[in-house]
């Protein structure tokens, strides 16, 4: 037999989305988050290496970093007792080939700047000075702790009264005398709202609620870990990123994350990473710099899950009441999200929104997917 649940919100997903949602909504409202995991953010949000950089992603996403910057840096210490983000930096480099790529970059970026060859060489040395045309730093980009940044907004809800479920798939769904009645597991769960926070399976979940889906697309992203370069101090290296995007290089205590920056469209699942992808992603690295790559201590992929647009998707469905999007944060999932948390509570609270943030909400809406009944 089922056991029955009365609330207010149902959150799905207990991901970085769905736990600073349900942080936002248990000040004010019943809220019961379910995850079809044992453990909360065990896909994409466990396995970030997340930075928080202002010159990343379109204009809506830029909007939502701006908005997460005070809540990240004015963190509640009560809940996040350290502080979330710390000096990292980023180095950007061209070769030749990326060289029309750099100059876009810099033509469109704030507070990034253009640097010698030299000074490049000096942040980074093991870089192979033949190889780069142009650099270019951004000093504001900074690491965030995103265990800390999960941790806390699961405690805080907790503290409010939310109510965390694991193991705890969707099975089905449908809207019957005013609210959402919900089928997870051995779970049945009636709620005014259903918020969609999770992540690659957010279409899936849709279908199973009787939704169209909006399109989103989860794509492959893998790492590798390799040992730091012998004879060097890497750990206050600033991020290395190729200005054409096809690799990037991150120093973590005494090793360095190292990605092929690969974008390989999969079915929602739980991620692991192509060695063909890999090993060539490690190439392009090795041919920016002067060490060889000898050994792999380990490797793992996650999921960046994109609308069609590349914008996150957040808001009310018009074609189902009380049903709330909170999906497709992509690769920017992690740095937007106390801005986003903290607009998705506001939408769905129906309370008011700052200038910036109302001038977004058309650019965020699923309804903007649903071309056969325009708004």
């Amino acid at each position: 037999m089922s056991d029955f649940i009365e609330t207010d919100v149902l959150v799905i997903g207990a991901g970085i989305a769905g736990a600073g949602v349900a942080a936002d909504l248990a000040r004010d409202f019943r809220v019961v988050v379910v995850e079809r995991e044992d453990r909360p953010g065990y896909h994409s949000t466990g396995r970030s290496a997340a930075l928080f950089i202002q010159n990343y992603g379109n204009d809506v996403i830029r909007a939502l970093t701006r908005a997460s910057a005070p809540l990240f840096e004015g963190a509640d210490r009560a809940l996040f007792p350290h502080p979330l983000l710390s000096q990292r930096g980023v180095l950007n480099v061209a070769n030749a080939e990326a060289a029309d790529e750099h100059a876009k970059l810099l033509a469109e970026a704030e507070g990034l700047r253009e640097v010698s060859i030299a000074e490049a060489m000096a942040m980074v040395p093991i870089l192979r000075k033949e190889n780069i045309v142009s650099a270019s730093y951004e000093e504001d980009a900074r690491d965030i702790d995103v265990a800390a940044l999960h941790q806390g907004w699961l405690k805080a809800a907790k503290a409010a009264g939310a109510k965390l479920l694991t193991d705890c798939a969707v099975v089905s769904g449908e809207r019957a005398d005013g609210r959402w009645i919900v089928e997870a597991r051995d779970h049945r769960i009636a709620a005014q709202v259903v918020v969609n926070a999770c992540g690659a399976w957010a279409d899936l979940v849709a279908r199973a609620l009787g939704l169209e889906p909006v399109g989103l697309q989860p794509l492959r992203r893998s790492m590798a870990v390799l040992p730091a370069p012998a004879g060097y101090d890497s750990r206050r290296w600033p991020l290395l990123n190729d200005a054409a995007e096809t690799w990037y290089a991150k120093p973590d205590g005494g090793r360095l994350f190292v990605s092929p920056s690969d974008q390989d469209p999969v079915e929602p699942h739980d991620a692991f990473p192509d060695d063909m992808v890999l090993a060539e992603g490690l190439h392009r690295f090795e041919q920016a710099v002067t060490i060889p790559v000898t050994h792999v201590e380990r490797s793992w992929a996650g999921l960046r899950t994109f609308a069609p647009d590349r914008t996150p998707v957040a808001g009310f469905d018009r074609t189902a009441e009380g049903f709330f999007w909170l999906a497709g944060q992509g690769g920017y999932g992690i740095q937007t999200s106390p801005g986003l948390s903290r607009l998705a509570g506001a939408l769905i609270r129906r309370a008011a929104l700052s200038t910036e943030m109302e001038a977004i909400v058309p650019a965020l809406s699923p309804n903007r997917f649903r071309v056969s009944r325009p708004e």
